[in-house]
């Protein structure tokens, strides 16, 4: 079966890799018969949940020890009801503990096997959808690993250094927790980006009246303040102001190699639903 086929039917049904070729397997590469197929069958019990949205969830951080490795996911329920819930929980550690353990940075070999068993179940159990989100490696190479997940587990932040201390990466995360900034260093920033900020500053300034030499410098006075607001390294410090992260970092002797944050349910966009609107429609009928 084409990657194109099977993409289509999870995405139609919310079912796992496996049960999705298998049943294209069946139905001769048809996704409607396929579809039909499931519908037939206990799977599509689960993938009826499926169709609802999943943006609420946790986030979970293991590290290694000696700081060499670390290994962060993100796993969502429809309710925070249900992210609190031990069974849900005791998926997220599995699932976690197999990305350490085999070092996996791809979401859909993560999701795969015995973990889609296992996520299928628990739908089963507790009436909501489940998603294995995605997930997120950092290896240490003459440097250290550190995470940070604030303490409602919605925020997780692993940051890779090049020296420095495990203290420090934790520091460091807890910054990114905070202020979530978008790149390492001003010299990050993708060049698409700064010329849509450019754009957008300099048609902010056409109707301010003052000679083109000076808006010119007023557009390059706010593409600095941007790149500084939003760069990692030329940010205060959350734990002072007074000291940026580099200077932090570079007191340290260490560098920052790079970052990831994870927000729970961030991107993913919950249909709104007006139920006084949805009822009078209904009276109405």
């Amino acid at each position: 079966m084409s990657a194109a086929l099977v993409k289509e039917l999870r995405e139609r049904t919310g079912l796992g890799l496996l049960e999705c070729k298998k049943a294209l397997a069946e139905a001769g590469g048809d996704v409607d018969a396929a579809i039909e197929a499931l519908r037939k069958s206990s799977g599509m019990k689960a993938a009826k949940k499926a169709g609802r949205t999943a943006a609420d969830g946790v986030v979970a951080i293991q590290t290694a020890p000696d700081g060499s490795f670390g290994a962060m996911i993100e796993i969502n329920s429809e309710t925070d009801f249900v992210a609190r819930d031990e069974n849900f929980l005791t998926f997220v550690h599995s699932v976690l503990a197999k990305a350490f353990a085999q070092r996996i940075s791809d979401v859909t070999t993560l999701a795969e096997g015995e973990t889609e068993e296992a996520r299928q179940a628990l739908v089963q159990k507790i009436g909501e959808n489940i998603s294995v989100r995605r997930v997120a490696t950092h290896e240490a190479d003459a440097g250290v690993i550190g995470g940070y997940v604030h303490g409602n587990n919605r925020i997780a932040v692993l940051v890779s250094l090049k020296g420095g201390s495990e203290e420090l990466a934790r520091d460091v995360a807890m910054h990114v927790a905070a202020v979530n900034p978008q790149v390492v260093s001003p010299d990050d920033m993708p060049q698409e980006l700064v010329a849509k900020e450019r754009e957008i500053y300099a048609a902010q300034a056409q109707d301010s009246g003052k000679p083109p030499e000076i808006v010119e410098k007023m557009i390059d006075g706010r593409i600095r303040k941007f790149l500084s607001e939003n760069s990692l390294t030329e940010q205060a410090f959350v734990k002072d102001p007074d000291l940026t992260v580099g200077k932090l970092v570079a007191q340290a002797e260490a560098e920052i190699l790079g970052f990831t944050r994870f927000e729970v349910g961030e991107g993913i966009e919950v249909e709104k639903v007006d139920f006084a609107a949805e009822v009078a429609a209904q009276l109405g009928s």
